[in-house]
């Protein structure tokens, strides 16, 4: 009998094989452009590490509807690809060729093969080994930095906006929305119930989310204009920092908690290895019942790594808890994979309060629906 796990879980880093299902509408006579851009690109995708293969499918109902869908031995050499700037600049082309898409990742549960081929090849990496429980709502994160000096103008703009409305559609709704500072850089998670896609855009057409982006445009790092849909769409891409890891208790409402949002500066290359030694961390907390943690997210894009806790007690009274990794023999891993400017010594009770200060980011506003359950 399959083991279900009663925690709330996902995570990025169970080494099973995944799909990746791309869905798009082009638009009227670029059919030509997009599969001159298709070919070039499948040919360097071909050549990525850990991609075992990609198909290209055209709707039998409305020839105008494609579907790309592409195999991957594991998650993490999937993320570093289409997070990186080498994606953003391969996948320019195809921009101007395709009127919407949505992007929609899966681990590889159960498949059937075809007994009766002669010797099939052995598929390339390994299955989910259990149905993981959810509890509707994916989580997701954008990061961006904005220029030094500006942080206390921008941090006002960011904490006097008017949320909006919740309600997206019969099945979307936006549960959670919290907003972090470290330095210059903003970090803006959300929790969504539903289609995240339908959220962001049903967020981005409000009049007083339209008004706060315009009013904190002068003060960003990287340019942008919202207007322009395909610089919208480049922004966004390097903005966003997926959820790579979840793990809560399960069951409705977790008490009184207090979110707070880690950030650990990763060491040039190491991010993705940073990510998974928290992700593994928290699954071993979870099950310790002296744990005060309700829930915890990691979030992971390059050597950006941010963890998001929900704790039932102050952080400063449980730091080894609150930070994450516990033991020597982690720390010292963890040691390895933070940047050494930022990492101090984490040997002593000083020395890990002070990186965990040095850690937390300010919080600039967390807002949930009115009648939202979740801690």
């Amino acid at each position: 009998m399959t083991t279900v796990s009663e925690r709330i879980s996902q995570s990025a880093f169970d080494g099973s094989r995944i799909r990746v299902v791309l869905l798009l509408d082009l638009q009227d006579g670029a059919q030509k452009r997009f599969l001159e851009a298709y070919e070039q690109l499948r040919n360097q995708v071909a050549s990525v590490p850990g991609h075992i293969t990609d198909q290209l499918c055209q709707s039998i109902e409305n020839p105008s509807q494609w579907l790309i869908t592409s195999e991957w031995e594991s998650a993490p050499p999937f993320l570093a690809w289409v997070n990186s700037e080498e994606h953003v600049e391969m996948v320019q082309p195809l921009h101007g060729c395709v009127r919407d898409t949505r992007s929609l990742r899966f681990s590889v549960l159960r498949e059937t093969s075809n007994i009766a081929s002669a010797t099939p090849e052995p598929p390339k990496g390994n299955l989910q080994a259990s149905p993981r429980v959810g509890d509707g709502v994916v989580r997701h994160a954008l990061t961006f930095t904005v220029k030094p000096g500006s942080e206390s103008m921008v941090a006002e703009i960011l904490a006097g906006y008017t949320s909006p409305q919740s309600q997206v559609d019969d099945t979307t709704r936006l549960r959670r929305t919290s907003l972090f500072m470290h330095g210059n850089r903003v970090v803006r998670a959300v929790e969504v119930q539903g289609d995240l896609v339908a959220a962001l855009r049903h967020v981005s057409r409000q009049p007083e989310i339209r008004a706060v982006e315009e009013a904190i445009n002068p003060y960003l790092e990287q340019d942008r204009d919202l207007s322009d849909p395909d610089s919208a769409r480049v922004f966004f891409t390097r903005a966003a920092l997926p959820a790579v890891h979840h793990v809560a208790a399960g069951g409705p409402g977790q008490g009184d908690v207090r979110r707070h949002a880690l950030f650990y500066p990763a060491k040039e290359g190491c991010g993705m290895a940073l990510a998974r030694l928290l992700a593994r961390q928290d699954e071993l907390a979870a099950d310790d019942p002296r744990s005060p943690i309700s829930g915890s997210t990691v979030f992971q894009r390059d050597d950006v790594v941010v963890r998001l806790v929900d704790l039932r007690v102050p952080l400063e009274s449980e730091p080894v808890f609150a930070l994450g990794v516990r033991g020597p023999r982690k720390l010292a891993v963890l040691r390895r994979l933070l940047d050494s400017d930022a990492a101090g010594g984490l040997t002593t009770d000083r020395e890990l309060a002070h990186f965990l200060a040095r850690a937390d980011m300010d919080l600039i506003t967390d807002r949930r629906a009115p009648d939202s359950d979740h801690p």
